[in-house]
């Protein structure tokens, strides 16, 4: 009970008090670094403010389903337009919109690089001619990807009825970009390192390339995959954040953005709000994969890790 409970609970105690004496010795320009109490504050004000934002929201549609009730007694041709609420997104709006958002992206992500990484693994011809690509790319900040991407989605996707924003696929191409090669290459190396004897068992019984793939490959390295994919989602959150407050796209960073430049005395309370919400949600993250991987991999012991 101790190293499990705790430990951990003297270690966050411990951090919080040197965060409030800290806090107290810093003054900025927007005034004194918020301590935990500070930022309690302001998670409780942001909270309050999301609720009166849904109010006036379902007051809005109450009232135009209202007026669209009077108007069909009027005239039953009348054919009712139901107005969408363009209300500004409040502080847990930005969250959902940011989890959708890097969800996406790093669905694709691995869509692309688990195939990918599997052909590549399964011959090494294939990794030759592919390595060097994958070795000059990885390395590339989503900060020079955005510029790109942002340009690339505005001449491609021209519509007059979009189904997604182009800021909503400027951040999904950008996370999936940078976050796709962790999981390629984690996936190629633990398919190469597939046991002989499974391989020489699968010559033995003749097992057609599919198969030998779903019935030798994939268990063998579902450890290695699941650590790419680990690795990929924390790098897909912290693109994110970083795009959002470059191009502006809504969500998290757009949030910490607009609060900086804001630059009222609660400014630096909202976003340290956010920082704490943002590590809280790459911690969340990064959990629920490694519970997805015990349950799918023979390797039981990386609940540990």
């Amino acid at each position: 009970m101790l190293g499990t409970l705790g430990l951990p609970l003297l270690g966050l105690a411990v951090f919080l008090f040197i965060w409030q004496a800290g806090a107290k010795q810093i003054d900025t320009s927007l005034g004194q670094f918020p301590g935990p109490t500070q930022v309690y504050e302001q998670m409780s004000s942001l909270y309050a403010e999301h609720i009166s934002e849904r109010e006036r929201e379902a007051d809005f549609y109450q009232r135009q389903e209202a007026r669209n009730a009077e108007r069909v007694a009027k005239d039953p041709s009348y054919v009712p337009k139901i107005r969408e609420y363009t209300g500004k997104p409040t502080f847990f709006d930005q969250i959902g919109t940011s989890l959708v958002t890097v969800l996406a992206g790093f669905a694709i992500a691995a869509i692309i690089a688990i195939p990918l990484g599997i052909c590549i693994g399964l011959n090494a011809s294939l990794y030759a001619a592919l390595n060097p690509i994958i070795q000059l790319f990885k390395p590339v900040s989503p900060l020079a990807w955005l510029p790109l991407v942002t340009m690339v989605v505005s001449a491609a996707y021209v519509t007059d009825d979009p189904m997604f924003a182009k800021s909503f696929l400027t951040s999904l191409f950008t996370v999936a970009l940078c976050c796709l090669w962790p999981t390629l290459i984690n996936t190629a190396v633990g398919v190469s390192a597939v046991s002989q004897d499974l391989q020489n068992v699968s010559k033995v019984l003749r097992l057609s390339w599919m198969t030998h793939v779903v019935k030798i490959v994939l268990p063998s390295s579902v450890p290695m995959i699941f650590t790419g994919l680990r690795l990929s989602l924390g790098i897909a959150w912290m693109v994110l954040i970083a795009a959002e407050m470059l191009a502006q796209n809504p969500g998290l960073g757009k949030f910490v953005w607009d609060e900086f430049q804001n630059g009222s005395s609660d400014s630096l309370g909202r976003i340290m709000v956010a920082v704490l919400v943002i590590g809280l949600i790459g911690f969340l993250l990064d959990r629920i994969m490694l519970l997805l991987q015990r349950r799918v991999s023979w390797d039981k012991n990386a609940i540990t890790r």
